[in-house]
């Protein structure tokens, strides 16, 4: 761990931001790193990527990949000993995704009778249900139930888990996540508490674990994840689901969508639909 909470933020051209937010993905010292990329000022062009590198390795490599972009304009700000996590949440919006409406503890009394309203709590997981790739999914996942219901449901890198928390509570019979992370996987049995929902998280590696094995196939997979994992999931996502079965690929840059893709598409998978929100997209691809 860092001796000292950061955050580290570059700000540029849209181009020169998503091409250091690529190598970040592609960087094995930099692959698990929060971070978020957002447009700051579409009048001028101004990208911003803000970063809480959590290791020194994590840090010495984020400012190597960074420093490779030298339109980028980098600044590091040391974070004041207090729980900034929840002092940022604090300022966090509600967000709406189709019928879906994400709030955190400070927003209760804004959420409204006509949604279904899921209550996500992030202590020290990722995934707030406001980062663009999982409100896709969600919009993604709002789209589908206009005309199917999912039995069984699978979140793969579930964070906090809304998005197997969403698919509980709008009937699925199954509902499971997992992660690697073992405080996420906690948090997310947590929410599912509080949202009174039948999901159920495991810590897991993969596909492969008995407890995600045991409930396959699904009618859908969820995976928002990063680019490189998605990828050399493909094979282990297409023998998880159904035939006809769809999965909902997220965590991804507009500008890796082609990789992604091609990777599924060789296993069989068609496009349904793809979402763009900021700079990320969300795919949904159906499994032959």
């Amino acid at each position: 761990m860092t001796d000292e909470a950061l955050q580290i933020t570059a700000r540029g051209p849209r181009a020169e931001a998503e091409a250091a937010a690529a190598r970040i993905d592609e960087t094995p010292a930099t692959e698990t790193l929060t971070y978020s990329i957002l447009e700051e000022d579409e009048d001028h062009d101004v990208w911003r990527i803000d970063a809480f590198p959590t290791s020194e390795e994590e840090r010495a490599a984020l400012v190597e990949v960074l420093g490779a972009h030298p339109a980028l304009r980098t600044t590091t700000e040391k974070l004041a000993d207090a729980d900034w996590l929840a002092m940022a949440l604090s300022g966090l919006p509600p967000v709406r995704a189709g019928r879906f409406f994400v709030y955190g503890a400070h927003d209760r009394g804004l959420a409204p009778a006509s949604t279904v309203n899921l209550r996500i709590e992030a202590g020290a997981a990722f995934g707030t249900g406001h980062h663009g790739t999982t409100v896709g999914c969600l919009q993604a996942f709002h789209d589908l139930l206009k005309a199917r219901r999912f039995e069984k449901v699978l979140d793969v890198g579930c964070g906090t888990g809304v998005l197997a928390i969403a698919a509980a509570r709008t009937g699925s019979r199954v509902a499971i996540g997992t992660d690697i992370d073992a405080p996420s996987v906690r948090i997310a049995n947590e929410n599912a508490a509080l949202n009174r929902a039948t999901a159920r998280f495991v810590h897991a590696s993969g596909l492969d674990d008995p407890r995600v094995r045991g409930d396959a196939p699904y009618d859908l997979v969820f995976a928002n994840i990063l680019a490189p994992p998605l990828v050399a999931l493909s094979q282990d996502i297409k023998g998880a689901l159904k035939p006809g079965g769809i999965a909902i690929l997220s965590g991804l840059l507009r500008t890796q969508e082609r990789r992604v893709f091609a990777a599924y598409a060789s296993k069989g998978f068609r496009l349904v639909r793809r979402l763009h929100r900021d700079a990320w997209a969300t795919l949904v691809l159906r499994r032959a």
